[in-house]
């Protein structure tokens, strides 16, 4: 008979973002510091649909009354989804990342955190295997220009102008490198959270709520700091993250794979200007890919469109308007899903769970 977790693990790995097994067993070394054996086992009746406690209990073959307040706590802990609405609660399965993880933000200890980081490798890795992301890039507003062919849902300023509801929280990431001792001191409150999703953090205690104004702010003070923004991929996204290549578990493991531009989620790249370029390295220094190098013979900047990643980061550091974003070839364009239902459906067909 398998272990209880050995189980959740398997169920787990059967949802979109999976949860894929490793060697050493440090999938289930973190699952262990974060259910205990009754919530692991109450976990695996749970589906990817907000249901009753009558139904989950029928599922599971329990009282509803005896697992109503089991399934509450696990929701205080960010295990699953717990929605009240108009006295009625339902509950829900999570993703492991972006899901259970995130929700860890206030419970981090520095034995789960070494765990996660033997694991995120793997994890990222599978991941990215599929064709369709949890995640995309888009540019930051300095380095849009007249010339891009670029979408309402491509631009940060517009997704959190169409906002009425936002939340930021501390960057799970950043939290995870402070409290090691490695921070790299860069803004901590840089995940902002949309619609339903920031009703669920605030009801969990995380983060805040805040204006629009305030949202516009933090990312500008995220791409001083050379922060990239990554919105869940979908036109409606229900997030964006401000990511840095040091702390961040995404970006920095596909800064490790040869070539990033070919399986980021991204529509455009960085173009250099030699007729204007100085050769002064900012746009180098900022790079979060590595993607930019000095041509030693021009003493000009050079793009390697294989690692560009298109966040424009390098156009907001130029002074003299030598590097600029252009539109990737129309074949090699992504359009988004139209919401995030959709991005899960597509990556369940493409691992062939459906």
């Amino acid at each position: 008979m398998k272990d209880v977790y050995k189980k959740l693990a398997i169920h787990l790995d059967n949802t979109p973002s999976g949860f894929p097994e490793t060697e050493s067993g440090v999938e289930l070394r973190i699952l262990k510091q974060l259910f205990t054996k009754e919530e692991a086992q109450l976990d695996l009746s749970l589906v990817l649909m907000l249901e009753t406690t009558e139904t989950i209990a029928k599922r599971a073959n329990k009282n509803p009354e005896a697992i109503k307040p089991m399934l509450i706590e696990m929701g205080k802990k960010g295990l699953i989804i717990h929605v009240n609405r108009d006295g009625k609660d339902t509950f829900m399965l999570l993703h492991f990342v972006v899901g259970i993880w995130e929700y860890q933000v206030n419970r981090l200890t520095k034995e789960l955190i070494k765990d996660f980081n033997e694991y995120a490798p793997y994890l990222i890795k599978d991941q990215y295997k599929n064709k369709t992301h949890q995640l995309r890039i888009v540019p930051v507003a300095k380095a849009v220009n007249t010339e891009l062919n670029i979408m309402d849902y491509e631009q940060v300023e517009n997704i959190i102008k169409s906002q009425s509801k936002i939340l930021v929280a501390p960057c799970i990431c950043r939290q995870e490198h402070t409290i090691m001792g490695k921070g790299c001191g860069k803004i901590s409150e840089s995940c902002l959270i949309f619609g339903g999703g920031a009703y669920i953090y605030e009801s969990r205690g995380i983060g805040r709520t805040i204006s629009q104004e305030e949202a516009l702010d933090i990312v500008k003070e995220g791409v001083k700091q050379g922060l990239v923004p990554q919105p869940s991929n979908a036109k409606k996204p229900i997030n964006i993250c401000l990511c840095c290549d040091c702390c961040c578990q995404l970006l920095k493991n596909i800064k490790d794979f040869e070539a990033p531009a070919k399986i980021v989620s991204s529509n455009f790249q960085a173009s250099v200007d030699e007729d204007e370029c100085t050769g002064c390295q900012a746009c180098e220094e900022i790079c979060p890919m590595d993607a930019i190098e000095m041509d030693e013979e021009k003493i000009v900047a050079a793009v390697n469109l294989d690692r560009c990643i298109g966040c424009g980061l390098c156009v907001t550091v130029c002074e003299f308007d030598a590097i600029s974003l252009k539109d990737k070839k129309e074949t090699e364009k992504i359009a988004p899903p139209a919401n995030l239902v959709e991005t899960y459906m597509n990556i369940t067909k493409e691992k062939g769970l459906i």
